[in-house]
Formats: C-alpha cells, structure tokens, sequence
C-alpha cells in the first residue's frame, strides 16, 4: 500500500515518535493529541477497515489491545484510567484508512466522546 500513511511509517519512509514495536505491531504518538497521551496503535500489517478485517486477523488485532495495555502502564496510567477507541469509516472518524486503536489518556475523557 505505497499511498497509505501508516504503511509508509511502518516502512520507515516517515518519521514517528514511536511508543512501542514488535514484529506485529506498531505504535507512536498523534501528530495531533487530543489528550497528555494518544498513540495510535497499529498493526504492520494493511488492513483498510473494521470491514475488512478476517477471521484469521483475530490474534493480530488483539495484540493491539495488548500494546495499548503495555504503553498504558508503562506511561504511568493504568490505574487512573484510559481510553481505546477504533473508527470504522468516514462518518465515526477515520481519516486514515489503516486500522489503528487510538489510546488517550492523563486527563478525564468524557463520556459520550463525539
């Protein structure tokens, strides 16, 4: 996917300020933060949507989960609390068609978001 933004800084051909990376996953700051904390998470591999996920994406998209939990605690923020959020397409959001878990956190998120 040359044109896609994340599959471009997966490749290492646009900057981020990483927060986390394995071999599967993926994670740096929001250019643009919407709180103390928000990283966009990321799988390696392109997958355009919710829509397009498959059955065999399962254990992938949930070792997202399981980076925004590490990143989370590592940033001192476990205990109060944070925020996951995915978009699925342009009416919830989603500006960048790569799946991505945005995690927000170090202030009161307030409830309901949009």
């Amino acid at each position: 996917m040359s044109n896609c933004l994340f599959c471009r800084i997966v490749a290492g051909e646009i900057p981020a300020k990483i927060a986390y990376e394995d071999e599967d996953v993926i994670a740096f700051h929001d250019i643009n933060p919407q709180a103390p904390l928000h990283v966009l998470i990321i799988p390696r591999k392109h997958i355009a949507s919710i829509n397009d996920m498959q059955p065999e994406d399962a254990a992938l998209v949930g070792k997202l989960f399981l980076a925004a939990k590490q990143i989370a605690a590592n940033a001192g923020y476990a205990e109060n609390g944070y925020r996951v959020t995915m978009n699925c397409g342009a009416d919830a959001g989603q500006t960048v068609f790569h799946i991505h878990l945005h995690l927000l956190a170090g202030r009161e998120l307030g409830w309901p978001p949009g």
